[in-house]
């Protein structure tokens, strides 16, 4: 059985896209996943394949996803010692709402 690699805020990490192409040290589709993600989330200026590598949210080690690097729900739990926001008292909190209503 593959091992789930949650991000603090309940992404799957082995689903993302940034995530496989590290894995697999695929550029072509770091290429596609950045122009895919610049057209849906309107990124100005446009992601780039440097942007597009990531070893997962609770990596401490990186590289992270731009995005994932500065995120403010994974710098939160880090900051409460936390692996996964279900995890937290405040679950559910604005932060985490505002994010997945732009993820999902």
């Amino acid at each position: 059985m593959k091992e789930k690699n949650i991000a603090m805020c309940g992404l799957e990490c082995n689903t993302c896209e940034a995530f496989i192409a590290t894995k697999n040290n695929d550029n072509d589709l770091k290429k596609k996943t950045a122009k895919e993600w610049t057209k849906r989330y309107k990124f100005d200026p446009p992601l780039e394949l440097k942007d597009i590598n990531c070893r997962g949210c609770l990596s401490q080690e990186g590289p992270l996803y731009t995005n994932c690097a500065t995120c403010e729900v994974r710098k939160c739990g880090f900051n409460k010692g936390i692996k996964n926001c279900k995890e937290c008292k405040d679950y559910k909190c604005d932060k985490l709402i505002e994010l997945q209503s732009e993820l999902f």
